[in-house]
């Protein structure tokens, strides 16, 4: 009958319980001293964990982040002058459920990437569906899907994440193109899902990386006015590895 019962959970793709029920009935485990109702609890409890753990692979998976990156792992030396309650308050992540933005921003190799992955991976583990892109790949891939007529789809699937994450913005200016890209995605976004976006600029050359006046004002309205501004200092992260190893 165990051997049924436990068939019957694959089949139903129960495996959680499955993995559980099996190691129940090799060791005598949680059984032992457990009534009925404590080991279906027990059950349930473990396909619960597993659908929610493989839940946050599949989120984290298929936001394909730069960095393997994590909130604990984040440097608070006093030179990068990272403001620690207001991170730390960011990576609970409810910034989210109130659909406001983050700007991050600082010179190159500070750690901006890091930091946007590590809210982006904190997300994910909380549940909200993400994406993160370098911003001028994102770019290419939407002039590439207005050529082959996929660019609907691809600003739908971007209007439907939670958390977007636009890394290593404004490298160079945009042109016509992109620039109405950008703001197709942020207007389908304001006041609805949140966008994290990592500059070396900061934010008061945006409207020059941007270009023409009106589509400029348009876009840092819909994106400043709700955001958490986090400005990191200090000298490059990489080269300061480097040169330690």
């Amino acid at each position: 009958m165990n051997e049924k019962t436990m068939q019957l959970m694959k089949e139903m793709r129960l495996y959680g319980m499955h993995r559980a029920f099996t190691t129940t009935m090799e060791t005598g485990g949680p059984s032992t001293g457990y009534t009925n109702d404590e080991l279906i609890a027990y059950l349930v409890q473990n396909e619960w964990d597993d659908r929610h753990n493989r839940r946050i692979e599949r989120l984290t998976k298929s936001a394909r982040f730069r960095y393997t990156a994590v909130m604990e792992a984040i440097d608070y030396r006093p030179s990068r002058q990272l403001d620690k309650n207001l991170v730390r308050r960011l990576g609970s992540c409810g910034f989210i459920q109130k659909r406001e933005n983050i700007l991050i921003t600082g010179s190159t190799g500070v750690g901006k990437s890091y930091l946007a992955s590590a809210i982006g991976h904190q997300a994910c583990s909380m549940g909200s569906k993400t994406m993160y892109f370098n911003t001028a790949k994102l770019f290419t891939l939407l002039k590439t899907s207005k050529a082959d007529g996929s660019y609907p789809k691809q600003i739908n699937k971007l209007e439907k994440q939670d958390l977007l994450i636009l890394d290593d913005f404004g490298l160079k200016p945009l042109d016509n193109i992109n620039r109405h890209a950008l703001m197709e995605i942020i207007e389908d976004r304001h006041g609805k899902k949140s966008t994290i976006i990592a500059s070396q600029l900061p934010v008061s050359k945006w409207h020059d990386i941007i270009g023409e006046r009106t589509l400029a004002d348009a876009i840092l309205d819909r994106l400043v006015h709700t955001a958490h501004r986090i400005d990191i200092k200090g000298e490059s992260m990489r080269r300061k590895l480097k040169n330690k190893n």
